[in-house]
């Protein structure tokens, strides 16, 4: 049976945790304005972060990529990411694992 809920629901911060089980790990993250996540990396994943609302600057290693709400983006969780909400951000992070 589908369990129904919503993102509000999950109210831990900065990351609220989807499923019981991590595999794949899906969160929902909330940062307030200027709040940065700092370095950090995800080995042995492929991350999708789909921002949902505000706009958040994504460094990947030396790259900042300017996002707004409603984009998608991919990448190898064995890049060091560090999110910076521009404004009050919401979006929806999987860490899916990559096959060996």
């Amino acid at each position: 049976m589908p369990e129904r809920t919503t993102l509000a629901d999950l109210d831990d911060r900065p990351h609220a945790e989807v499923f019981d089980e991590r595999r794949p790990r899906t969160v929902r993250l909330s940062l307030d304005a200027d709040e940065r996540v700092p370095r950090h990396t995800h080995e042995g994943t492929n991350v999708v972060l789909h921002l949902l609302t505000g706009r958040l600057e994504l460094t990947l290693d030396d790259e900042t990529y300017a996002l707004d709400a409603g984009d998608l983006i991919r990448f190898s969780g064995d890049r060091e990411a560090s999110p910076y909400a521009v404004e009050p951000s919401t979006a929806v992070v999987v860490f899916a694992p990559v096959e060996a």
